[in-house]
């Protein structure tokens, strides 16, 4: 797995709309939820994409402190089904965290995590921060790295 971190400005418009695709399968189509997944922050957000043989299979999107939340933040984190087994989700979470380090010098992060993935996200040293909240109908948490 490859990982790379552009901005909004430097993605080029095969990457923007294959991320675009891959949100939507996932968020939209496989988690069956109707929601705005285009919000104008991305053209904020540094952007965290995986790649595996020239194909984009793992994404986050990450924004600075004070653009989100008050800490730096990672959200729209995916992978693709059919690779989800290669824990390429792990691989992923580190990449991202290094990201946030390398370009904002941040080491306090935050995620709004669906309530499922808790343990996983624990497993990169977050810790529940927040109550339990529905976001797009879906059950999520706070969650900060400190």
């Amino acid at each position: 797995m490859n990982f790379i971190a552009k901005y909004f400005s430097e993605l080029n418009t095969i990457e923007l709309y294959e991320i675009l695709q891959l949100r939507s399968e996932v968020f939209v189509v496989e988690q069956d939820c109707v929601y705005q997944d285009i919000d104008f922050k991305d053209q904020k957000a540094l952007h965290v994409i995986g790649y595996k043989s020239n194909k984009i299979v793992a994404y986050t999107r990450i924004f600075k402190p004070g653009d989100y939340f008050d800490n730096a933040s990672i959200g729209r984190v995916l992978v693709v089904a059919s690779e989800r087994k290669n824990g390429f989700g792990h691989e992923l979470m580190k990449a991202s965290v290094v990201v946030v380090k390398k370009h904002f010098e941040a080491t306090k992060i935050t995620v709004s995590a669906q309530k499922y993935l808790k343990k996983f996200y624990e497993s990169h040293l977050f810790i529940q921060t927040g109550r339990e909240y529905l976001e797009d109908g879906i059950p999520h948490i706070r969650m900060d790295r400190l």
